[in-house]
């Protein structure tokens, strides 16, 4: 465990003042970023994705369900594996819960996986989950958003992942 000094209570006022300081320039740095997002330019989607859901075939604006904004998490879940990433697993026990806030803002959240529909729907409810995950495996929308990888891109060692800025060991990555 670290030791720290003791000091009087109004040298540790001092010191956090300091630091509090320091704490709103991360504020406003981030502030700035955030605004810099927002302000990114927007591409047109045209390619027609079409994903495998509960209710059958669903077009990328299907999945909108009416609001102006999506929200799509990739779901790492390849077609040969039989259970869905351990990590992907932990933060969909939290989508329940923002799901009713992001609609709240005309946003729409589902999960991608490139496994297919049955594997998706059996491991869906195992975890007794409710919120809406799709397939992708039968279109190119995971690759194309680079979330996902052919064999021959995670051999090649190639900065594939994250707008290319790094490599990824495996077929599919996280994403939102």
């Amino acid at each position: 465990m670290q030791s720290h000094r003791i000091v009087s209570r109004q040298e540790w006022i001092a010191a956090r003042k300091t630091h509090l300081a320091h704490e709103k320039e991360l504020t406003q740095a981030r502030e700035r970023l955030n605004e810099e997002r927002r302000a990114l330019p927007w591409v047109n989607v045209d390619k027609d994705y079409a994903f495998d859901g509960p209710t059958g075939k669903m077009q990328l604006a299907d999945l909108f369900k009416g609001r102006s904004q999506l929200v799509v998490q990739h779901f790492m879940f390849a077609p040969e594996w039989n259970e869905g990433c351990k990590s992907c697993s932990f933060w969909a026990d939290g989508f329940e819960r923002m799901i009713p806030h992001l609609a709240a803002r005309d946003t729409t959240m589902v999960a991608v996986s490139r496994a297919p529909l049955e594997k998706l729907a059996a491991f869906k409810q195992r975890m007794g989950w409710t919120f809406d995950w799709l397939s992708s495996g039968n279109c190119d929308f995971n690759y194309d958003y680079a979330v996902s990888f052919t064999p021959e891109e995670v051999k090649s060692g190639d900065k594939i992942y994250n707008f290319g800025t790094s490599g990824f060991g495996i077929e599919d990555a996280p994403g939102i």
